[in-house]
Parts: C-alpha cells; sequence; structure tokens
C-alpha cells in the first residue's frame, strides 16, 4: 500500500473521517487500577475514569480480564452506556493465566451483554516476542477462544491477538479475525522527524503478510518524560508531534488504532532501560490533559512521502532556510536530508541492548500488561520485513520491556 490521494482527497478523506468520529482517539489503551497506587478497581473508580475519558474516546482496550478480576467492574461501569471494550486474555509462558483469564470471560458472558460493549477479545498480548509462546500456539489460543465464543451464540465478536510488528506470519494471520500489531518508534532509537515514516513502514509490511483481513493499529504512542532512547526523546513537544502525525495519517489512510495509553500510571515500575514508563499517557497522574486541547489538528496535514507534495518536516525545514538559501542551495539541503534520513536507518542498527528484567509467567502477579515493548526476538515464515531491522529492533525493545 503506499499512499497517492491528491491534497484535495486528503481533504475529503480527513473531513469524513472527523464527520465519523468526532472524539480524537479511536480507542485507548487503559488499566482500571488506581493510577497512583495500583490497588484494584471499583466500579464507581472506574465511573470515575471514564467519565475523564469521554472526551477524547468512547472505547478501551483492557489486558487481562482476571488480572485484579477488573473486567467485572469495566463491564458493569459501562452497562446503560455507549462504552465498548476489547477484553484481554492474559497468555504467559504455560496455559495457566490464558486458562484462568478464558474461565473469567466466559463467566463474564454470562452476565453482561457482549454483543454491546465488546468490541474485540485478545487473546495474548506480545507473548511470542517474549518467547513465551510461539505463533502455532498463540493462534491455537485464538481458536479456542473462538469457538468457546461461537457456543455461546457470541461468535460474531472479534477475536484476535495482540503482538509485535516483526512476529506477525502467516501462522497467525490465519487464526485471527483481524491483525493486531503493535509498534513504538521511540523504542527504535530514531529521531521524531523519522518517526512517522517509521511507523507507517511497519504498517505497510504488516499490511502486505495480512492480505484482504484488516490491520489495526493495537499500541503505539510517545513518552512524554524519562531518559533518551538513542535518538528517541521524550518530551511533551515529541509526544504532541508524534500523536498529530500518526493520527492524522491514519485518519486518512483508514487505520483503527489503540493510542497507548490514557493515563500516566505512578505504579508501573522504573526499572527498564528508560525511565520512561509512567509517562505514556495522554492525561497526567491527576487525570488533567498533558497537551493543551484541541491535542492535535488535522487541518491542512499532509503526510511525508506522498508523492508530488513536500513533507511537513521538508517544509519546516525549507521555511527556517528561505531568507539564507537560494534554489540551488535548497536543491543541496534535499539531498542532506535523504543522506540524513539513510544514516538514522543504519544507526539503529547500532542500538545497544540492556539485559532485559526477569519475567514471570504468575497472572497474579501481572503489575505492567500493557508495557510498551513492541519489538520481537525473530522474523518467521511469510514476513516480508527486514531480518537486521527486526532483530536490532527487537534488542533495543526487549531492554526496555517491563513485565510480570
Amino acid at each position: 500500500m503506499r499512499f497517492t490521494l491528491t491534497l484535495a482527497a486528503m481533504a475529503a478523506a480527513s473531513a469524513t473521517a472527523m464527520a465519523a468520529d468526532s472524539l480524537p482517539f479511536h480507542a485507548l489503551s487503559y488499566n482500571a487500577k488506581q493510577i497512583k497506587t495500583g490497588e484494584c478497581p471499583t466500579v464507581n473508580s472506574v465511573r470515575d475514569d471514564l467519565k475523564v475519558l469521554e472526551d477524547f474516546t468512547k472505547e478501551v482496550r483492557i489486558y487481562s480480564v482476571n488480572d485484579c478480576k477488573q473486567g467485572e467492574p469495566i463491564l458493569r461501569a459501562m452497562e446503560n452506556t455507549d462504552w465498548k471494550v476489547q477484553l484481554g486474555l492474559w497468555v504467559g509462558k504455560d496455559d495457566s493465566s490464558y486458562e484462568a483469564d478464558k474461565k473469567e470471560l466466559l463467566r463474564l458472558a454470562g452476565l453482561f451483554d457482549f454483543k454491546k460493549q465488546v468490541s474485540a477479545v485478545i487473546v495474548g498480548n506480545e507473548a511470542v516476542y517474549r518467547e513465551e509462546q510461539t505463533q502455532a500456539q498463540i493462534a491455537a489460543k485464538v481458536r479456542d477462544t473462538k469457538s468457546a465464543l461461537t457456543k455461546l451464540g457470541l461468535g460474531s465478536i472479534p477475536v484476535t491477538t495482540s503482538e509485535t510488528w516483526p512476529s506477525i506470519d502467516k501462522t497467525i494471520v490465519d487464526a485471527v479475525d483481524y491483525v493486531n500489531m503493535h509498534a513504538f518508534p521511540f523504542w527504535e532509537g530514531v529521531p521524531i522527524k523519522g518517526a512517522q515514516d517509521k511507523m507507517f513502514q511497519h504498517i505497510y509490511d504488516i499490511q502486505k503478510i495480512a492480505g484482504t483481513k484488516e490491520v489495526v493499529v493495537g499500541e503505539t504512542g510517545w513518552p512524554s518524560d524519562g531518559g533518551n532512547f538513542g535518538d528517541s526523546a521524550p518530551t511533551i513537544q515529541n509526544e504532541e508531534q508524534y500523536m498529530k502525525e500518526f493520527i492524522c495519517r491514519a485518519n486518512l489512510e483508514n487505520i483503527r488504532y489503540v493510542w497507548f495509553s490514557a493515563f500516566d500510571e505512578a505504579w508501573k515500575p522504573t526499572t527498564n532501560a528508560s525511565d520512561v514508563e509512567t509517562h505514556w499517557g495522554i492525561l497526567d497522574g491527576d487525570k488533567k490533559p498533558k497537551i493543551a486541547l484541541p491535542m492535535y489538528d488535522c487541518k491542512g496535514f499532509v503526510p511525508n512521502g506522498t508523492p508530488g507534495e513536500e513533507s511537513q518536516s521538508e517544509s519546516n525545514d525549507e521555511s527556517e532556510s528561505d531568507d539564507s538559501a537560494n534554489d540551488s542551495s535548497d536543491a543541496d539541503e534535499s539531498d542532506a536530508d535523504g543522506k540524513n534520513d539513510d544514516d538514522a536507518s543504519d544507526e539503529l542498527l547500532d542500538i545497544e541492548s540492556e539485559s532485559a528484567d526477569d519475567r514471570s509467567d504468575d497472572a497474579s502477579g501481572l503489575e505492567s500488561e500493557e508495557t510498551e515493548t513492541s519489538g520481537a526476538m525473530s522474523v518467521t515464515g511469510g514476513s516480508v520485513l527486514s531480518t537486521a531491522a527486526a532483530i536490532a529492533f527487537s534488542a533495543a525493545a526487549l531492554a526496555a520491556s517491563s513485565f510480570v
């Protein structure tokens, strides 16, 4: 897939997208635990969260219905509303966590109107990336969950898994109702200027593997504070820029996504490769917007790589140098920009990884189930991705991962 819309067509597509969805985010990654203490949620605490979030989205994704038994208070808080939830089943090294989450899912299916409230069921979160499951094992669990829901008359609910982009292969594609991919340019150590193109190249690669199945971005985002990771700088300005560039381009290309994440969560660990873990939210620890409203504006947005149109970053560079550059120097500058982009890609392969924290597969000890690792250990059958790039990304992401 390549982006070939004219400016007029892009403006029309943008207007259509805004008319179809007036809220700024398709969906948000959410953990119902108390954001400062990590204590388990109540129905009232979830209602309070949803009240805050309703100005931004009407759909959230959770990672385990059984962790803190949070599936029930979330569904209870959503009763008689137009909120929807993507329910997660946790999958670890053995089948115990999966079986516990599946049991809880089926119990909840008997209590709540899944057809109204549940937009998807997601079996596993980066389990292949963590090398706790193979693609074949995850595919079998997806089919098992789909079968269990179908027996309850809930076969219309989409079932998928959520994996880092290099972990997705034909085995996974064949098993899921739609492909749910994670990608974080931040964890690839790229500067913010190159993040938009890096992200969408991953999307295009997975679309090639997915064939006719829809590709949804299950997680992406940018942290607002903490230590740099390679050339990736976690700042409010970069979070705002990545948010605008990703969401505006995703809207133009009709790509659904889940933004990571709803809140900054102080209870999360900060001992991984970069101390950004508590700074991924669109709202801070007091549930206040971190970016001035509206958080982004797609008016006049032109994505990088649009044929016949200059990219936004190129336009900004040229406007800054107009007073001092002539046509010849502009051409030289354009060549230099191209070289810098190539250099940035080469530098990705040089990122050194730190050893990953030890992980436990005990579902009762979940602390950070939606950690934004977004790498993978290898590239397997059916993938069209660069093995060298995937390995480099994997090492960087694995070092950054904090998990249970």
